[in-house]
């Protein structure tokens, strides 16, 4: 039997993990971009042990989509977008967590509401990859060659530079929203929808087809 449970989040709630956010980045001091990764990657190796609830599986698999973003030599996130993503997974590098992750069943519940928040926050980038992800799958299908291997390939070159200004035109319309921009539709909390069905290869963790 499964239960259906949603969360609503009010201003207040926003504004203590935005809180949390901020102090994780002060506490991330000179901590490397490899650092950072690293420490998200090392979150989900534990999850992944640990045997997480499926509402929170969801929620680290779109954390490991970020991951996969910077990692991936073939998308090649400019600098400035890099470090967006960047900004948003210094919360998982650092160790004091709302929630300790030792705790049973509810270890890993504020990782999967910062990871929800960062996914809306990032949507536009990560629907960037999303497509280009897809994309890649289709064309190395069709010529017959693995996703893995192809790095950065010519015949993806333009669809990737395409992807990279449509995120940044969206990005930029929406800029000047006020509090609590970013965090308006929901992205499957509580719905039950899968993340890793169908998916297209991207370098992590739970992704590989």
């Amino acid at each position: 039997m499964s239960l259906t449970i949603t969360i609503e989040l009010s201003d207040r709630d926003l504004e203590h993990f935005e809180n949390a956010q901020k102090l994780a980045v002060a506490a991330a001091g000179k901590k490397s971009a490899e650092d950072v990764i690293k420490a998200a990657e090392a979150l989900l190796a534990e999850a992944v042990k640990a045997e997480v609830p499926d509402f929170i599986a969801q929620r680290l698999a779109k954390l490991d989509d970020m991951i996969a973003m910077l990692r991936d030599e073939a998308f090649a996130l400019p600098e400035e977008d890099r470090q967006r993503v960047l900004s948003a997974l210094v919360y998982f590098a650092d160790p004091k967590d709302i929630i300790p992750d030792s705790v049973p069943v509810l270890g890993f519940l504020d990782d999967a509401i910062m990871i929800e928040l960062c996914t809306r926050a990032l949507r536009h980038e990560i629907e960037a990859y999303d497509d280009f992800c897809d994309y890649r799958q289709r064309e190395a299908e069709a010529r017959g060659l693995d996703p893995a291997t192809l790095g950065r390939a010519d015949f993806l070159e333009a669809r990737r530079a395409e992807l990279i200004d449509r995120m940044h035109a969206r990005r930029n319309r929406e800029r000047g929203g006020g509090p609590g921009h970013g965090y308006g539709s929901s992205s499957g909390w509580g719905s039950g929808k899968s993340y890793l069905a169908g998916q297209s290869w991207r370098p992590g963790l739970f992704r590989t087809r």
